[in-house]
């Protein structure tokens, strides 16, 4: 068997299919390759704005936080309000408790 001439217009044509499939290929690959990273870049891309989405929520929480304005802390504040309320006679009577001590042993001191 004889090779076929290089220059044979069916050699060449053959030889063009082989390169023209191997290219076809090839950009095939190519793109199932971007098409994967386009995939991957959009998943990226939501699972960012869904993590800014709860980084905004958390924020805002921490604001409320910040300023008091929980029902929790809001109920604390009417709370320990109503304590103090309570509680401010006691220092007052304890004063007027004093003043009469003082008064009596002063009394008690100039009767003898």
């Amino acid at each position: 068997m004889t090779e076929p001439s290089p220059n044979d217009p069916a050699t060449v044509a053959l030889e063009l299919e082989r390169i023209r499939r191997t290219i076809e290929v090839g950009f095939t690959r190519t793109d199932g390759a971007l098409a994967l990273l386009v995939q991957r870049h959009d998943q990226s891309d939501e699972t960012q704005k869904d993590h800014a989405r709860r980084l905004d929520t958390h924020d805002a929480r921490l604001d409320t936080l910040e300023r008091g304005e929980t029902e929790r802390q809001k109920r604390s504040d009417a709370r320990l309000d109503a304590l103090e309320r309570a509680r401010w006679p006691l220092p007052s009577v304890a004063a007027l408790v004093a003043l009469c001590g003082l008064l009596l042993s002063l009394w008690q001191l100039t009767s003898r």
